[in-house]
C-alpha cells in the first residue's frame, strides 16, 4: 500500500496554529532566497485555484486572504516520524518517499490484523486519532498501483486498484497521473497522441523507446502493472550512486567570477558530504539554469577519483567556462559527484601528476572539516568566496531543504 499524509505541510500548520485553520493556508519558501514558490496549501486554498509549485505572488492574486507561512521543517521531520511509527506496527518494510509518503508491504501481517483493505483503514483511523491529520491510502499488488490509489481520492480515503480491475481504474486516467511522467514527458508523449495510461499500456515498448529511450520501456511497465520493485525493509541502505547539490542563487549571476564562487560552494559542499560517507568520485556533472528557465547538463571525467573540493569546483567551472556563452544571466546551478567508489579503493599513481600536492590537500581539507564541525561551516572560507558575501556565504550542506527520495535506487543520495 501507499499512504499519502493529505496537504501535509499545511495541515500540519493549522493543526499547530488554531487561528488560522479557518482561512486559507500555504506554505511557501522565501521570496528573499527566490525559493518564493507556494510548497503546500490547505483545502481552502485549493478550493480558491492555488496550486502547488506557483509563484506567491500568483497565489495572492488569485487569494488576496490567503495566509502564508513559512515552511517548519523539525515540525515536520517529528510528524513524519510519527506517522512511520504507526506503519511499523504493521510492518518493517516500510520505504519512505519523501516526509509525507511511504510505501507499506504488508503481505506477511495479514493474517494478524486482517487483509490491506482493513489495515489501511485503521492506519488511517490512527493517524487521524493519534496525530490529527488525515491520510489517503493506495491498496494494490504493487507500489505503482499503490500511489495512484492514494492520489485518486482526497482527503481520507482507501482506493484499492487490482489486478482484475487495474485497467478499468488506470488506463482512462491522463498520462501524467503515472508516477515519473513529468510535465515534458506527458508533452512529448501528447506529440504522439498518447494521452492516457492505457495508451502507454497499449503502445509498443520499442516505438516507446524509439522517442524516450529506455524510460519508454520502463512506462510501458509500469503503465501494464508489471512493476515488481520490492518495498524496502526499514533501516535498509540505499546503494547511493552519486551525491549533488544545487541551489537557486540569490542575485543572477552575470559574469564567470560570480559561477565560479557558486562552484567552489557547491563543491566544498559535496567534497565534504563524499568524504563524510568515505566516497570519491571519477565523473563531475554540472547543471545549469539561466533566467529564461532554459536549462542544460554536462559532465567531465577526472584522471583519478577525487574527493577534494578543489578538484570538484575546477572541473565544474572549467566545464562551464567551455560551454558556456553567456546569452542570458543565470539562475541556478547544480554539482554532482558521480561514478563513486570506496575511499579505501587501490588506485593507480600516476607519473606525471602531484601526488604529494594531492596528499597535503587531503589533509588540510580533513583538518578544514573537523574546523568547520567544532566551530561551525563559515569559521573557515575560501577567499575567492570572500568577494561577494550573497553567494560567499551559502551553505548548501547544512540548509534545511527536503526533497523526495527516488523511486529508483540509483537516485537516492545520501
Amino acid at each position: 500500500m501507499h499512504s499519502d499524509l493529505n496537504n501535509f505541510y499545511a495541515s500540519v500548520e493549522c493543526l499547530h496554529r488554531n487561528e488560522i485553520r479557518n482561512n486559507p493556508v500555504a506554505v511557501c519558501g522565501d521570496p528573499a532566497a527566490r525559493h518564493g514558490i507556494v510548497l503546500a496549501k490547505n483545502y481552502l486554498a485549493k478550493a480558491a485555484g492555488i496550486k502547488t509549485g506557483e509563484a506567491i505572488w500568483q497565489a495572492q492574486q488569485k487569494c488576496p486572504e490567503l495566509i502564508v507561512v513559512p515552511p517548519n521543517y523539525p515540525l515536520y521531520l517529528r510528524f513524519s516520524r510519527l506517522a512511520r511509527s504507526i506503519y511499523a506496527s504493521y510492518t518493517d518494510q516500510v520505504e519512505p518517499f519523501g516526509l509525507d509518503e511511504a510505501w507499506l508491504d504488508v503481505a506477511g501481517s495479514c493474517h494478524l490484523y486482517g487483509d490491506g483493505i482493513k489495515i489501511a483503514n485503521e492506519i488511517r483511523e490512527r493517524i487521524k486519532f493519534e496525530m490529527g491529520v488525515t491520510a489517503s491510502v493506495g491498496v494494490s499488488y504493487n507500489k505503482i498501483f499503490a500511489k495512484l490509489g492514494s492520489d485518486m481520492k482526497k482527503p481520507d480515503a482507501t482506493t484499492v486498484i487490482s489486478r482484475d480491475n487495474f485497467k478499468q481504474i488506470v488506463w482512462p486516467l491522463p498520462a501524467g497521473d503515472l508516477l515519473y511522467v513529468g510535465h515534458a514527458t506527458e508533452r512529448k508523449l501528447a506529440r504522439y497522441d498518447i494521452t492516457a495510461i492505457g495508451d502507454i499500456a497499449n503502445a509498443s515498448p520499442k516505438y516507446l523507446k524509439s522517442f524516450l529511450g529506455k524510460w519508454g520501456e520502463v512506462l510501458w511497465s509500469f503503465a501494464n502493472g508489471y512493476d515488481n520493485s520490492p518495498v524496502i525493509h526499514m533501516g535498509e541502505e540505499a546503494l547511493i550512486k552519486s551525491v549533488g547539490n544545487s541551489i537557486t542563487t540569490p542575485r543572477d549571476l552575470e559574469t564567470d567570477e560570480d559561477v565560479q564562487i557558486i562552484f567552489y560552494v557547491l563543491g566544498e559542499s559535496v567534497a565534504t558530504r563524499m568524504r563524510e560517507h568515505g566516497f570519491k568520485c571519477r565523473t563531475v556533472q554540472i547543471h545549469i539554469r539561466d533566467k529564461t528557465l532554459f536549462s542544460f547538463s554536462l559532465q567531465g571525467k577526472f584522471h583519478k577519483p577525487t574527493n577534494l573540493s578543489s578538484d570538484i569546483a575546477e572541473k565544474a567551472f572549467s566545464l562551464f567556462l567551455a560551454n558556456y556563452s553567456w546569452l542570458n544571466p543565470i539562475r541556478s546551478i547544480g554539482l554532482r559527484g558521480c561514478d563513486l567508489v570506496a575511499t579505501n579503493t587501490l588506485e593507480q599513481l600516476s607519473l606525471f601528476g602531484d601526488e604529494k600536492k594531492s596528499v597535503k590537500q587531503e589533509k588540510a581539507e580533513n583538518t578544514i572539516d573537523a574546523l568547520r564541525h567544532r566551530f561551525g561551516h563559515l569559521s573557515v572560507q575560501r577567499a575567492v568566496l570572500l568577494r561577494d558575501a550573497a553567494l560567499g556565504s551559502i551553505n548548501p550542506k547544512e540548509d534545511h531543504i527536503i526533497h523526495p527520495i527516488s523511486f529508483f535506487k540509483e537516485g537516492k543520495l545520501p
